[in-house]
């Protein structure tokens, strides 16, 4: 069985990591890893070096990103990962092309292969959230041929449109083994890696992820300044990661920028990117983690890290009880930020699934058989 597994981003990777080892090490499976988006891009750590470094060969490296982190580039880059992504699966042609998630450079991946009949399998389908990801994600259900999604309720969703149940799978969510694999501490972490004061992670520190809002993205910069506003009254030491490359992108880094040049003597430490082993450390570790990365919803679900999420992005999406949704606006930021601080860790959920996701979801990829011809299922 020949399968491609496409990467558009460092999240992808962190949350595809076991599925990949499993099928690496498949003497049934031929896997063809495909780095593309902004893995590539030293701006954002090429993250593909760490797939390398984890032992993984890459079949292709494409390059599909405009910059610009605009909404025209956004949607350029879309066009171009459709031109290059066909060239990549006219190549091999797998039997299956597989992707996870909502990012706008996943819904190309979804017509290059689908247009060219090729049987798609998508990861993490029917959940609700703010931001055009909302729209790109259930497009790319009605693209897929086999689902798993992480929730019960994101299954009920993708079979509420037209989706047939026999296609629908929902074990859960790899990153719960990566979650379970990561077991070394923190303080292992090389600071060497970003930028700033160094930080002593043995101690109480905040990790701030905030990406801009695409519908939002003329307010990006803004609402990160309250945030930045709000750790800056905290008081205490903070690691920080830049945002994805979606439109309003450049005012969030130049929020990130403006602070640190302002306040050179904040315990504030800038990353690029981590392992995916150890960011969960990190965010396991987190005293409170702001912000509104979906990793703040279902990686933490499975530490019970206090979360502050902020703003919109993930509006709809099912959370457990250790997130306070809260405006980007810095009085109430403080008081939910001091709330958590106070409470500390939460009962750990297995709303997004338990451990041994990853073995089951490719155990059920060996089982499938390939069809092109979908059909609106309306029982």
């Amino acid at each position: 069985m020949k399968i491609s597994v496409v990467l558009v981003d460092r999240a992808n990777y962190g949350r595809l990591k076991p599925v990949l080892e499993i099928m690496r090490d498949d003497s049934d499976i031929e896997l063809n890893l495909v780095c593309t988006g902004t893995m590539l891009l030293d701006r954002f750590g090429r993250s593909v070096d760490l797939v390398k470094q984890d032992g993984f060969s890459i079949a292709e490296e494409v390059y599909i990103e405009l910059e610009g982190s605009v909404s025209s580039t956004m949607a350029k880059s879309i066009g171009l990962a459709i031109i290059e992504l066909s060239n990549v699966f006219q190549k091999y042609s797998p039997d299956f092309v597989l992707i996870i998630g909502d990012r706008s450079e996943a819904l190309g991946v979804a017509i290059a292969a689908v247009y060219q009949n090729f049987c798609l399998i998508h990861i993490q389908g029917g959940e609700v959230t703010g931001s055009i990801d909302e729209s790109a994600r259930h497009a790319i259900t009605k693209l897929a041929h086999y689902h798993f999604p992480s929730t019960n309720k994101s299954a009920e969703n993708i079979i509420q449109m037209g989706e047939s149940k026999k296609c629908v799978f929902p074990y859960g969510c790899p990153s719960a083994d990566v979650v379970f694999q990561s077991r070394h501490k923190v303080g292992n972490l090389s600071l060497s890696k970003g930028v700033g004061p160094s930080l002593d992670l043995s101690l109480d520190y905040l990790l701030i992820l905030f990406h801009p809002v695409t519908t939002e993205c003329i307010d990006a910069e803004s609402q990160m300044k309250e945030i930045l506003d709000t750790v800056q009254e905290i008081g205490m030491q903070t690691v920080i990661i830049w945002p994805n490359i979606d439109a309003g992108a450049d005012g969030v880094s130049q929020a990130i920028r403006i602070f640190r040049e302002s306040n050179p003597k904040f315990m504030l430490h800038a990353f690029k990117n981590f392992e995916p082993e150890e960011y969960i450390s990190l965010l396991n570790n987190a005293a409170c983690a702001i912000g509104n990365s979906s990793s703040f919803i279902r990686d933490a679900s499975f530490l019970g890290t206090p979360i502050v999420l902020v703003g919109s992005r993930q509006d709809g999406r099912e959370r457990s009880d250790a997130v306070i949704k809260v405006e980007p606006i810095k009085q109430e930021l403080i008081n939910s930020v001091k709330f958590q601080l106070q409470n500390g860790k939460y009962k750990k959920s297995d709303l997004y699934g338990r451990v041994g996701v990853s073995k089951r979801i490719v155990e059920k990829i060996k089982t499938l058989h390939k069809y092109t011809q979908k059909k609106l299922n309306t029982k």
